[in-house]
């Protein structure tokens, strides 16, 4: 077996484990999951990707500017789609969620409309940059794509323990009505979540697009994997979305190693199905909060 193959776990983990951050401060900020964050990381990286092969924009601009149009699509979501039909059916989840999922397949379109159906590739933050450590050599872009996403992690848990905000973040979703009638500003928390949901998994799109390409069909595929990863991690924890994507990175590599490509969707179903049934709450529990 090659220790490259480790190499491949810790670059899918860390992607898995930033799109499944991204559903956790959602799900912490507005209980709720919001199914677009994958085509939102989607569009990240292919925003990037076709201003600097079609328009020749310089690296750093584009990926930056890729990262706000996913904050700007998931506020919009927000205030334009999730905060009018969950007002118009009194709280209820099931027309949120049904909404959300339009919007996934829209802004699939959107981007196939825009940039184009084909593969486009991304570029490498650190090009030329490699870490031989004798068994394995890490790539630039490995190695970026590692510390962004630890630094994304302790800032996230640093913000949501330390800081007033983020305090009230947690406890909103929590108990929505329990905060609103304490005067939290419930509105206002719900829009930070799904900005700061948008900006995590904007990263994450631009990050994993120079590994392994990006087309307009790919949002759903990250959507489901990142779903995959928080159920599996559980939302006990700031850290517990990364241990899940971890996990799925696992066996989204090995499985096929050893058993074959076409063996990998069934892998991926028998970890879903194992899970729901065996630890719905994953493996880092969500404790009652006050």
């Amino acid at each position: 077996m090659s220790a490259q193959l480790w190499v491949s776990v810790v670059q899918i983990g860390c992607f898995f484990g930033l799109v499944a951050l991204g559903y956790y401060l959602v799900l912490e900020g507005a209980d709720f999951f919001n199914f677009a964050l994958g085509p939102f990381a989607m569009f990240s990286g292919l925003t990037a990707s076709w201003l600097m092969a079609e328009q020749g924009w310089p690296l750093g601009v584009a990926a930056v500017l890729g990262i706000a149009i996913a904050a700007v699509l998931a506020v919009v979501t927000e205030i334009a789609i999730v905060r009018p039909v969950d007002a118009r059916s009194s709280g209820g989840e099931l027309p949120s969620l049904i909404a959300v999922v339009a919007v996934l397949f829209a802004v699939e379109q959107l981007a196939g409309t825009l940039f184009g159906r084909q593969l486009m590739p991304g570029r490498s933050w650190l090009p030329g940059v490699s870490l031989d450590l004798g068994f394995v050599t890490v790539d630039g872009q490995t190695i970026a794509l590692v510390v962004c996403t630890l630094v994304s992690f302790t800032a996230v848990w640093v913000w949501t323990r330390k800081s007033k905000y983020g305090r009230i973040l947690r406890a909103v979703g929590s108990n929505r009505e329990a905060a609103r009638t304490l005067g939290m500003p419930v509105g206002r928390v719900r829009l930070v979540a799904f900005a700061l949901a948008g900006l995590v998994v904007g990263l994450a799109g631009q990050l994993f697009s120079a590994k392994a390409g990006v087309s307009f069909q790919s949002g759903f595929g990250w959507a489901l994997s990142g779903f995959l990863a928080l159920v599996i991690g559980g939302t006990g924890s700031v850290w517990a979305p990364l241990a899940g994507g971890l996990l799925l990175a696992l066996a989204q590599t090995f499985v096929p190693y050893y058993l074959g490509s076409a063996s990998l969707d069934y892998a991926v179903l028998a970890v879903a199905i194992l899970f729901f049934a065996l630890r719905p709450n994953g493996l880092f529990v969500r404790k009652v909060r006050v």
